[in-house]
């Protein structure tokens, strides 16, 4: 029997008081610059048992501006930015070279919370790409050696032998040179923050990066749902 795709949708929670805890979100004792904030809601959904906590939607857009999105790793986030890596002759590589700019989203079901961040995009130093890359797992390594990303793949068979390729070099080259991998630093120039509430009174909270006035780096206002 074929799924009743509206019936389905009808019969779905949002969240479900058994999985997600809404805790409360005072945005006047919020901190001046979203980083911090940041921190403190990664740190809160890891500890509420958020699984992949560190996915986030990334969007972009082609030259036509059309967009396009897709689920990716937060690598860091720190001064320089948000950062995410790829290949650069990947899709979203050949986006942000004609178009540097993306937004990011992170959903945490668990607590109700999402953070949504725009901005400009540029690649780190090649040494920093490469750094981070070979920081991480054999795995990571060996997908990223693999090559060809978003390219049309002639059959299964074709991505199996290149990946046991990958996984054996990976393996004896743990250093082993990437030299399309690219790391990107989205600098914010926005980040919103977004609490649910249980009676649909959601909390948000936008910051927006302003030319410095009286020492302050960010502007911050309240949002309607």
């Amino acid at each position: 029997m074929a799924t009743d795709l509206h019936e389905l949708l009808r019969s779905l929670r949002v969240w479900d008081p058994k999985v997600t805890d809404l805790p409360s979100f005072e945005p006047d004792t919020a901190p001046a610059a979203p980083l911090p904030l940041f921190a403190e809601w990664l740190a809160a959904a890891v500890a509420a048992g958020q699984t992949e906590p560190h996915t986030m939607s990334l969007a972009t857009s082609d030259d036509s501006g059309l967009p396009d999105v897709r689920i990716v790793m937060l690598h860091g986030a720190d001064a320089d930015g948000w950062s995410f890596a790829s290949h650069a002759g990947s899709r979203k590589g050949r986006h942000l070279a004609g178009r540097p700019y993306a937004a990011l989203c992170f959903y945490w079901p668990v607590l109700g919370r999402q953070v949504r961040v725009r901005g400009p995009v540029t690649a780190a130093p090649s040494e920093d790409a490469q750094g981070d890359l070979h920081a991480r797992s054999t795995g990571a390594l060996a997908a990223a050696l693999t090559g060809r990303q978003s390219e049309v793949l002639p059959s299964l068979d074709d991505l199996a032998r290149a990946s046991e390729s990958a996984w054996e070099r990976a393996s004896r080259e743990p250093e082993a040179p990437v030299p399309s991998w690219t790391l990107y630093r989205l600098r914010a120039e926005e980040v919103e923050f977004f609490q649910g509430d249980e009676r649909r009174r959601h909390v948000r909270l936008r910051y927006r990066r302003d030319a410095q006035q009286d020492g302050q780096e960010w502007s911050r206002e309240l949002l309607w749902p």
